[in-house]
């Protein structure tokens, strides 16, 4: 078994961690110009790249692996070769967490044109508190090579700090849904101006934090966009389930079953970490819920000067719970949306999560909906290779169900019935059956 030395030098970062790196180099290349301007942007670079994928913008310095280090398998495939322009650049803010390009800026967004476009456009908002470049693995080198138009933001704030970010309780996280939103429309409006018409088609594709932003977009931006993929979305309800209504029950229970104590297995369970995910609990301990639990305390309820294992979010102040309410989920969606979520995610326990929105858009959505559970996978694939025999990758399956929702929303053909998907024979690291 792999200690938790071993999978954090072997980068598997923490979807909230982000390592340091040098920045990138936005280096204009007149041989695409003139680049499109993006609207609202206060400052952007663009760049006329053979390759707009990573196995070209690492060697070019227009991407940052650190922003993407420890969210897939080591054996995912990713196509290649596509050319076309990025435009690097920020909008207006007064925020400096993200030092990307040494521009000591926020609101920073990556857009990127290829030359072969399709026709849409698939807009992105960086999981855990990671920035514009997190999804590049996972989402943009494959929409890409389909001939999508790629564009994502940081979120408008990004590091352990993020919640120092707005005047009051719920600003920082109320922020990222109001970036995606900006940049969505930017993208939009950029693509027209280089291909000559607007995209036919926009689809919101996000995991973990990103995954959220999908869901609130469908539910209050809808006309923006033709459909979402949502992956391990973090679920935000005034009343719960959320973050702490579950984080410091796992907080108070683990040290004991830790040191041997078989009784707090119950209380783990009842906290909502599936039976058969125990192999990954420590590194999850030592890495993500204590972490977890206190940054986005300090989101929402700074005031409290407990211990997080201690916070009670049921009888903390009316106050806390309406800065809660202003980013709350209510599952009314209004275009068709995929969620998927791995069964044994340890981060965002599936019932509380996955589980309960689900409910949420069975009750009250307005719009056709799937939603697949994944058995075997993780809250990311960053542990994918630790534990081979134990976990498989979600990226795949979040791959077939892009593909899924393209002809879903364009030609009418339903995906599979919402279901569990089991565990595959074959590459599990690069495909996923939604069912026939």
């Amino acid at each position: 078994m792999p200690t938790i030395r071993t999978l954090l030098t072997a980068g598997v970062l923490p979807l909230l961690l982000l390592a340091p790196a040098s920045p990138a180099r936005a280096q204009e290349n007149h041989r695409c110009a003139p680049a499109p301007s993006v609207p609202g942007a206060q400052k952007q670079v663009a760049a006329c790249l053979d390759d707009l994928t990573t196995a070209g913008t690492v060697a070019s310095g227009h991407t940052v692996p650190a922003d993407y280090a420890g969210l897939h398998a080591s054996g995912t495939r990713n196509p290649t070769g596509v050319p076309g322009m990025q435009i690097d650049g920020y909008f207006r803010d007064d925020s400096t967490f993200n030092t990307h390009h040494g521009w000591n800026h926020d609101a920073q967004f990556v857009i990127r044109l290829p030359e072969r476009w399709n026709g849409g456009l698939v807009v992105a908002g960086s999981p855990g508190n990671r920035r514009q470049y997190a999804n590049d693995v996972t989402v943009s080198d494959w929409v890409l090579a389909q001939g999508y138009a790629y564009a994502a933001t940081d979120k408008g704030n990004s590091g352990l700090e993020f919640y120092r970010d707005g005047r009051r309780p719920g600003d920082a996280v109320a922020e990222w849904n109001r970036r995606l939103t900006e940049l969505t429309r930017a993208a939009q409006k950029t693509a027209a101006r280089h291909y000559g018409h607007r995209p036919s088609r926009t689809y919101a594709a996000g995991i973990s934090n990103g995954g959220y932003l999908v869901r609130w977009q469908l539910e209050n931006r809808p006309h923006l966009y033709d459909g979402g993929i949502d992956a391990e979305g973090t679920l935000w309800r005034a009343d719960g389930p959320n973050l702490f209504t579950y984080l410091p029950q796992i907080l108070r229970a683990y040290p004991s079953y830790a040191s041997g104590d078989a009784s707090a297995h119950v209380d783990l369970v009842d906290a909502g970490l599936a039976p058969g995910s125990e192999f990954l609990w420590p590194y999850h301990d030592q890495v993500y819920w204590e972490l977890t639990q206190r940054i986005y305390r300090e989101e929402f309820d700074p005031a409290y000067a407990g211990a997080e294992a201690e916070y009670g979010y049921a009888s903390r102040p009316r106050e806390v719970h309406r800065a809660v309410g202003r980013v709350s989920l209510t599952g009314r969606i209004r275009k068709p949306l995929i969620s998927l979520q791995g069964t044994l995610d340890s981060l965002l326990p599936i019932g509380s999560n996955g589980d309960a929105y689900a409910a949420l858009v069975r009750d009250r959505g307005r719009a056709p909906f799937r939603y697949y559970r994944v058995e075997g996978a993780n809250h990311t694939d960053g542990l994918v290779d630790a534990y081979p025999d134990r976990l498989r990758p979600l990226l795949p399956c979040m791959r077939s169900a892009f593909t899924a929702l393209e002809a879903w929303t364009t030609g009418g053909d339903a995906p599979p019935p919402s279901a569990t998907l089991p565990e595959p024979s074959g590459d599990t690291l690069n495909t996923c059956s939604l069912g026939s």
